[in-house]
């Protein structure tokens, strides 16, 4: 085996384990993109890449005949078909809330990768994991303590029944002491005579679920709750 070969592995080992890393990230907060996926989408970019950059200096000629080809031609192809993987995690919710733009984000970000390490950018794809890391885990936090107001409050989704729509009023009111800033009102009349309130409301990032939960549910002008956030 010729000394190239041994390069060409060592790009697939190394865009393995970029790829490793991004998929436990994603595989650790249970989104669609684990590791599997996250392994193949890196491994392949960076075999392509290898192949395009291989095929055009490979590829026999002639005196009479020269052909030109461009060394990362199929590998554009593959940040173009990659968004179809992207689009596939993208999900749009009942409560018209998009979920899912970090992880197809992530997907771009690891073929990303698998094309760096494929053209030899080692210390560049590297670099590039690090600050992908940084990015989704180290910066929201810090955000979260440092930033301004806006950033350190989170949003969700309030659904309320109610027996009796004078207390529409009161309810936004207790939620309003209990710093739960409301954004968005809709109100739907039911045919048994009781009402739907779907709230969107700001709330501190430092508050759980459950909390707001207990708060909502103390109320007792509420017949039943759901939170989504």
């Amino acid at each position: 085996m010729e000394i190239f070969d041994y390069e060409m592995l060592l790009k697939l080992f190394i865009s393995a384990i970029l790829g490793l890393i991004i998929g436990l990230e994603r595989e650790l907060k249970r989104k669609p993109l684990g590791l599997k996926t996250s392994l193949v989408i890196s491994i392949v970019s960076c075999l392509l890449t290898i192949v395009s950059i291989e095929s055009a200096y490979l590829f026999p000629g002639s005196d009479d005949i020269k052909i030109q080809m461009d060394p990362l031609r199929l590998t554009a192809q593959i940040v173009s078909g990659i968004g179809f993987l992207g689009a596939g995690v993208i999900l749009k919710r009942e409560n018209d809330s998009i979920s899912g733009l970090t992880t197809a984000a992530m997907i771009w970000g690891a073929a990303g990768i698998g094309i760096a390490v494929g053209a030899g950018f080692y210390i560049e794809a590297l670099a590039g994991v690090i600050l992908l890391m940084i990015s989704v885990e180290i910066i929201p936090s810090l955000l979260t303590i440092i930033g301004l107001n806006k950033l350190r409050k989170k949003e969700m989704q309030l659904k309320m029944h109610l027996h009796d729509k004078q207390h529409i009023e009161q309810i936004i009111g207790k939620l309003n002491e209990n710093n739960i800033t409301v954004q968005h009102t809709r109100i739907k009349d039911l045919k048994d005579a009781t009402y739907v309130i779907h709230l969107k409301i700001n709330v501190s990032s430092l508050k759980t679920t459950q909390e707001i939960y207990r708060i909502v549910s103390n109320m007792k002008e509420i017949q039943q709750t759901e939170i989504e956030g």
